[in-house]
């Protein structure tokens, strides 16, 4: 039977996250090339698939075209920054347009995501408090009003979100990361545009942090 693009897309879409967690983690090293036939076999798709994943891939600077083929670059140092410092720049014009348009009541699902944030923490599920700890700052954006500042967050939210797996795994406790979006969705719901803004910022520099630290410790598993 003939796949129709929606089930080339979404095939694509799976392909994609299995490479994203191995590059990002470190198990797939830098400059190893992608095959497209292997890959497809690999992962038992067509061609396709596979193309579609390695273009998204690209997209986010996961991997490179080069004359021979298809190459992993992975996340370097200054990828980590690069990274961040779009995010931050991102986010905190998402959140200062969101606190100036929403209402209280717009902030309910935000709300909702930081009591998951609070149940994973207590059942010790770093994969569940990555999703729910994504679409908390998501909100950001859909609340934000503007539609391009969500098309480019939608650009990279899988990086992010396989970041957030990698960074997560490393935490013994994830509460005190729990209560820090807490704090932060309180200031937000006060209105308090300054304060909030300071908050994500020095949310943003520690998640950074703890990726450099969570990417030197795979990158030293690996080799070993």
């Amino acid at each position: 039977m003939p796949i129709t693009s929606l089930q080339q897309q979404s095939l694509g879409d799976l392909v994609a996250h299995e490479l994203r967690v191995l590059i990002i983690s470190g198990r797939q090293r830098p400059g190893t090339h992608l095959v497209e036939g292997a890959l497809a076999e690999q992962y038992d798709v067509s061609r396709g698939p596979v193309r579609d994943a390695l273009r998204q891939l690209e997209a986010e600077g996961l991997v490179e075209s080069r004359r021979r083929g298809v190459f992993v670059t992975g996340l370097t140092e200054d990828d980590v920054d690069e990274l961040y410092t779009l995010r931050e720049s991102l986010e905190t014009l998402a959140l200062t347009l969101a606190i100036g348009r929403a209402g209280p009541g717009d902030w309910d699902r935000a709300q909702g995501f930081v009591d998951r944030m609070r149940d994973a923490a207590d059942r010790s599920a770093p994969s569940d408090f990555a999703l729910a700890d994504l679409e908390f700052h998501s909100q950001f954006y859909l609340l934000s009003g503007h539609r391009r500042l969500v098309a480019v967050w939608e650009q990279y939210r899988p990086t992010f979100g396989v970041v957030l797996d990698v960074t997560n795994a490393q935490d013994v406790d994830l509460h005190p990361s729990a209560e820090a979006h807490v704090d932060l969705l309180e200031t937000v719901r006060g209105g308090e545009t300054e304060t909030a803004v300071t908050t994500l910022r020095e949310h943003l520099l520690g998640a950074k942090n703890r990726l450099r630290s969570a990417l030197r410790a795979a990158r030293a598993a690996n080799e070993g």
